[in-house]
C-alpha cells in the first residue's frame, strides 16, 4: 500500500515525486511514457537551461527523482478504482495500491494521422510552437490549424521564419477574431484556405509537403496545431468533474474525489506548458501530504 501513486512522468508528475519524496510519503512513479515535452526539439524557457532538448530535460529530471529513490514503473495504466481503502491501479503487468493518486497524464496531440509523420518528428515536424518558433531563424515554415494555437503560433514565428503559410483545412478560421486581424497583418504570411495536407516529403528531414489540390509546398519546418485531446478515458470510473472536457480542480489540486489529485495539462489550467505542469506538481504532493497525514 503506498501513500500517493503518481500516473505519469512527464514534467507535472516527476516534481510531484520529488516533493512527496522530501515529505518522505512512500510514493510510486508509473508511466508508460516521458510526456510531451520529451518530443520538444530544444527547449530555451526553462529556468536554469537556456538550451536543452527536450528529451534530455526529461533524463535530467528522471535522475534528480531516482536521486530521492522514488521508483518509476515503465508500465501503461489500463484501469483506476476506488475502495474502502483508497484506490487501486491496474496495469498490464501488475495491480496497485495507494491511498492517494496524482494524475499528470497529459492531453495527446492531435496529429495529422499521414502514414510518414512520425518519421519527421523532431526532423521537420513539431506539435509545441513555443519550443520550437525561436529555433526558425530565417526558415521557411507551415503552420496547420484554423484555431487559436495555430493563429498564435503565427504570431509567434513571425518574430523568427523567413516565410509562413498558413494552412486551414475548411473554408473558414475557428480562431478569435482579434488573432485573425493580426495574422492578417502579417506580410510575411499567407492564409490558405481549404488545404488539406496528403503526402509529407523529404530526406532526411522534411522538405515539402502536397497539399489536396496536388500543390506542393517547399518548407523547412511545418507546426501542427490542430488541438489536443485530454486523456480521461482511464479515469472515467472515478466519475471526476469536468470543465470543457478537461478535469476541474481548486487552487490545490483537489478534484471533487477525495484522495484524487490532478494537474497539467489534463486539468482545467490557463496554461499548458512544462514550467506551469511542473508547479501543479509541487502543489499537489503539498495537498496529497496533508490529506494523508488527516489535516
Amino acid at each position: 500500500m503506498y501513500d500517493l501513486i503518481i500516473i505519469g512522468a512527464g514534467p507535472g508528475g516527476l516534481t510531484a515525486a520529488i516533493y512527496a519524496a522530501r515529505y518522505k510519503m512512500n510514493v510510486l512513479v508509473i508511466a508508460s511514457g516521458m510526456g510531451t515535452l520529451a518530443d520538444a526539439h530544444l527547449v530555451e524557457n526553462w529556468p536554469g537551461e537556456p538550451k536543452i532538448s527536450g528529451i534530455n530535460l526529461m533524463k535530467r529530471m528522471e535522475e534528480h527523482v531516482k536521486y530521492f529513490k522514488v521508483p518509476i514503473k515503465r508500465e501503461e495504466v489500463t484501469k483506476i478504482e476506488k475502495n474502502k481503502n483508497g484506490f487501486k491501479i491496474y496495469t498490464k503487468k501488475e495491480d496497485y495500491e495507494s491511498k492517494s493518486i496524482i494524475l499528470a497524464i497529459g492531453t495527446k496531440r492531435r496529429k495529422l494521422n499521414l502514414p510518414n509523420e512520425e518519421k519527421y518528428l523532431g526532423r521537420g515536424v513539431t506539435y509545441c510552437y513555443t519550443c520550437d518558433a525561436p529555433l526558425m531563424h530565417d526558415k521557411t515554415v507551415a503552420v496547420v490549424g484554423g484555431g487559436d494555437s495555430a493563429f498564435m503560433a503565427t504570431i509567434l514565428l513571425n518574430e523568427y521564419a523567413k516565410k509562413i503559410s498558413v494552412l486551414i483545412r475548411r473554408d473558414k478560421a475557428k480562431a478569435h477574431p482579434i488573432l485573425i486581424e493580426q495574422v492578417k497583418k502579417i506580410e510575411k504570411a499567407d492564409i490558405i484556405y481549404n488545404a488539406d495536407i496528403k503526402e509529407l516529403k523529404g530526406s532526411p528531414s522534411l522538405k515539402s509537403v502536397i497539399l489536396n489540390n496536388g500543390k506542393e509546398l517547399k518548407i523547412d519546418f511545418l507546426f501542427v496545431e490542430i488541438g489536443s485531446v485530454p486523456s480521461l478515458t482511464l479515469v472515467k470510473n472515478l466519475k471526476l468533474e469536468n470543465e470543457n472536457g478537461f478535469i476541474k480542480v481548486n487552487k490545490l489540486k483537489e478534484t471533487n474525489v477525495k484522495g484524487v489529485f490532478a494537474i497539467g495539462d489534463i486539468t482545467n489550467t490557463v496554461m499548458r506548458q512544462g514550467i506551469t505542469a511542473a508547479g501543479d506538481g509541487a502543489i499537489a504532493a503539498f495537498s496529497a501530504y496533508k490529506y494523508i497525514k488527516g489535516n
